[in-house]
């Protein structure tokens, strides 16, 4: 029986190949030995989007025992191109193409994975391009840039039958499963509240005005699904996240995705019954920020149980302590968890037991990347390979993705509303107008 390399991904090499190559090995470099010694378990992987959050991914595709090589580094830009390059080259010592069009390696049939850290126009439909031609993805947050892509996403995976991880990276921490288990097992009895929260202390943005793109910028292929407009100043730079919604999904999409998905984990809810937020632009009226900067929303769940979400954008003062993490509150005490651990109170406020990781993940800095982000990296590579379950699949992370586009949704028609909490749906008809959005002809994602 014939067996091609895509087949044997699943597979170790094996003792035999290892016996048939010691006599070899010693007429070779150590470098050319591990190439042939693990070719054929080898992942051939490409990172989509070089922007801020790239090289995280990077101490997980170098390290040896995951045994992947990058073929590719791809963006729109080609001077991120040769930045990532020579980023890259200080932890990796091969060489790596360079491609500005994702399709040109979606149809490259050596490619096993692609990575996805693009603006979120293009999670989705890159995603499920990558999928019809038999690549499994990871998938930056927000997995979707509305609710009708969060739908496509599951059901595309579901189709094609490819890993898809979320880059929800807070689900690979030890310290978060390990006090999610003990909630869900009782330890502060019955939980019925969550906050999750986020600060941070953005400045000013340039006014968006009509200009020439950036030297270099492919602007066609930057806006890719999004329907065509002129370029405006400084868009494709990070700034794109608050200039209206054809391109990003604000700092619900950006950030709330986290800790939200703490919450619902932990609190083990699936979809709300009501949505209501109150959010604004409050700081630097007069700049180029489009939407809202601070946001207090509330999804109320079947038992009792409410979630709310308490972000500010650009007032970085710290209310509960800290710049990001969820609290879950029980009627025997509460949990307050981050990305470096948790720490359980009593009703009386007493500190019962913490665990800190003492990782390097940041939870505030542009990027962002450490231990989590290789962790989850790695447990992707290792799903793929039929040795792990996936820490976070899609099917799970979109559901959590959903609250962050129900609040973005309110805010945007100005008012609260009911959901169905079996199906996701939205009980209203001006709401439901938000479900999807115009694309560019030609480029609608289709399963």
């Amino acid at each position: 029986m014939k067996t091609n390399r895509r087949s044997f991904i699943k597979k170790t090499a094996t003792a035999a190949i290892g016996v048939s190559l010691v006599g070899t090995a010693n007429a070779m470099s150590a470098k050319s030995y591990n190439n042939i010694i693990g070719s054929n378990d080898r992942l051939n992987i490409a990172i989509q989007g070089l922007g801020r959050r790239y090289f995280s991914f990077i101490e997980a595709i170098a390290a040896k025992e995951n045994n992947v090589r990058l073929k590719y580094l791809c963006d729109v830009m080609p001077s991120q191109i040769e930045k990532a390059k020579s980023k890259v080259g200080e932890k990796i010592d091969y060489k790596i193409a360079s491609e500005m069009d994702i399709r040109n390696i979606i149809n490259d049939k050596n490619i096993d994975a692609i990575f996805m850290a693009t603006p979120d126009h293009w999670h989705t439909p890159g995603a499920i391009m990558a999928m019809q031609e038999g690549k499994h993805v990871y998938l930056e947050k927000p997995c979707s840039h509305n609710p009708h892509e969060n739908e496509l996403i599951v059901a595309a995976q579901k189709k094609y039958n490819k890993i898809v991880q979320m880059g929800n990276q807070q689900r690979s921490s030890l310290e978060s499963q390990e006090i999610i288990k003990e909630i869900h097992n009782g330890i502060i009895g019955n939980v019925y509240r969550a906050i999750a929260f986020y600060t941070n202390r953005r400045g000013k943005v340039p006014n968006p005005v009509k200009a020439d793109p950036p030297k270099g910028l492919n602007w066609d292929l930057f806006q890719g699904p999004s329907p065509r407009k002129d370029y405006t100043h400084d868009t494709w730079n990070y700034n794109w996240h608050w200039y209206g919604w054809d391109f990003g999904t604000a700092e619900m999409g950006n950030n709330a995705t986290h800790e939200l998905d703490i919450a619902r984990w932990a609190l083990d809810v699936k979809y709300p019954e009501y949505v209501d937020v109150i959010a604004d632009k409050r700081q630097f009226k007069d700049d180029g920020w489009e939407m809202y900067d601070q946001m207090e929303a509330t999804f109320t769940f079947s038992n009792n149980r409410v979630i709310q979400w308490d972000g500010d954008s650009r007032n970085a003062y710290k209310k509960y302590g800290r710049g990001r993490g969820t609290i879950i509150y029980g009627s025997k005490g509460l949990v307050m968890v981050d990305r470096d651990g948790y720490e359980l109170y009593d009703l009386k406020g007493n500190l019962l037991k913490e665990n800190k990781s003492g990782g390097t993940e940041s939870g505030l800095a542009l990027g962002g990347g450490g231990n989590l982000t290789t962790r989850h990296v790695t447990n992707f590579f290792n799903a793929i390979r039929g040795k792990e379950k996936l820490t976070s699949s899609i099917e799970v992370g979109a559901i959590s993705q959903m609250l962050t586009h129900y609040a973005n949704i309110s805010y945007r028609i100005n008012k609260g509303f009911n959901v169905d909490e079996n199906s996701g749906k939205i009980f209203d008809r001006e709401a439901m107008k938000l479900w999807s959005r115009t694309y560019e002809p030609g480029w609608e994602p289709k399963l």
